[in-house]
């Protein structure tokens, strides 16, 4: 049996080959984790989802009885289909200076420096625990994190804070936008489209809600609630998908479409949400059930992540910045899991190797030069946690 890799990046390349798209099983991957684990004395615990066939891992290493960090990191993927990869995703090369591989900057490369730390950090008789989750399901809404989080919820010991590991080039990150995401599904009453005046088309009251839509987004970008930290400054409203009909001369009786918000922290996504609903329910569904009463707008919410915002002068952001040796601070667009942390009182900075603009494309990969930065920034954390 070949020796268990110890440098960050021969447990990335191993990590990458574990093929963890996130309609696939994260099991192997954990296993393997655990057996490193293992081999250093140290047990993990998994919270499994509904179907048995994913799990996320939480690990504890120094006391547990005392507030310390958590270390987070999602081990699931995006899909590699129809991507015109020059190198195989699946296969960990370690090439040229860069791991590569689906997964190295989103986000095995954190991972993996987490665990080529683990020595370090048993090492060092830590006074604060650190935390090590491991999550699934987060390219899919950050859904697998949720039961971890209601995990943490409980223990009667607290977190000081939470370093989520999405790629930031080992930036200090201490914003991103809420994101909430709808669809509203349109039900109406079909004709031939010569009696089009006798139907309900719900094509077109979806259209009706899509320009409302849009027209709130425009009312954002030109309100007063603006961040500067952020590339685009403002709240947004988005309309992805608007599906419905199957002939010209049919009118169509369903549609839907999907809309977002993604919200700075001074204004309120729920809020926002019902102003969408009011007008659908209040304006668009009384018009048509004035043709047809059993006509109906039906809203379904398809993911829900809330925002992250740390205080510049929070110890947090002071701690980030001391490890990564920075002093200086940003927001990002993307959204992580940190602000399900947050939710729970435990403040989140988002600080990790790699680049997002890596991410979810061909050919991704971490240079060593980021996997080295990082490590010395968990060997900074680790001396901070000795006292």
């Amino acid at each position: 049996m070949s020796p268990t890799p110890r440098s960050a990046a021969d447990i990335l390349s191993r990590l990458v080959q574990f093929d963890t798209v996130s309609h696939r099983s994260n099991l192997p991957l954990l296993d393997w984790v655990e057996t490193y684990l293992a081999e250093h004395g140290i047990t993990g615990r998994r919270i499994y989802d509904a179907t048995g066939k994913k799990a996320n891992l939480i690990v504890t290493i120094g006391p547990e009885d005392t507030p310390g960090y958590v270390l987070s990191g999602h081990v699931d993927v995006v899909p590699v289909s129809g991507q015109n990869w020059t190198v195989d995703p699946f296969g960990g090369a370690i090439e040229d200076g860069k791991v590569w591989g689906r997964g190295t900057s989103d986000m095995k490369g954190f991972v993996a420096c987490v665990l080529a730390a683990v020595p370090k950090m048993l090492a060092h008789s830590l006074a604060k625990p650190l935390h090590l989750i491991f999550s699934h399901d987060e390219e899919i809404g950050c859904v697998g994190v949720r039961s971890a989080i209601a995990d943490l919820d409980q223990w009667p010991v607290k977190p000081l804070g939470c370093f989520v590991g999405e790629p930031t080039n080992m930036a200090v990150i201490l914003g991103h936008k809420g994101k909430r995401a709808e669809r509203v599904h349109f039900t109406g009453l079909s004709a031939h489209s010569s009696l089009a005046p006798t139907a309900v088309n719900a094509v077109e009251y979806a259209a009706r809600l899509a320009v409302f839509i849009a027209d709130l987004g425009r009312n954002l970008a030109e309100g007063t609630a603006q961040d500067p930290l952020y590339d685009v400054t403002h709240t947004t409203a988005h309309v992805g998908v608007l599906n419905g009909g199957r002939q010209v001369n049919i009118v169509p009786d369903t549609a839907y479409l999907d809309f977002e918000f993604r919200t700075i922290c001074s204004d309120n996504t729920a809020a926002l949400v019902d102003q969408v609903r009011r007008y659908a329910h209040d304006v668009l569904e009384p018009q048509m059930q004035a043709v047809d009463p059993d006509a109906t707008i039906r809203f379904e919410t398809l993911s829900d992540t809330p925002g992250v915002d740390t205080p510049p002068e929070a110890p947090m952001a002071a701690l980030a910045k001391s490890i990564a040796q920075r002093n200086d601070h940003a927001k990002v667009a993307f959204a992580t899991e940190g602000g399900l942390f947050q939710s729970i009182g435990i403040p989140t900075v988002i600080l990790g190797p790699g680049d997002i603009d890596r991410a979810h494309k061909a050919d991704e990969f971490i240079t060593l030069r980021e996997l080295d930065s990082c490590m010395a920034a968990l060997s900074n954390l680790i001396e901070t946690c000795r006292t």
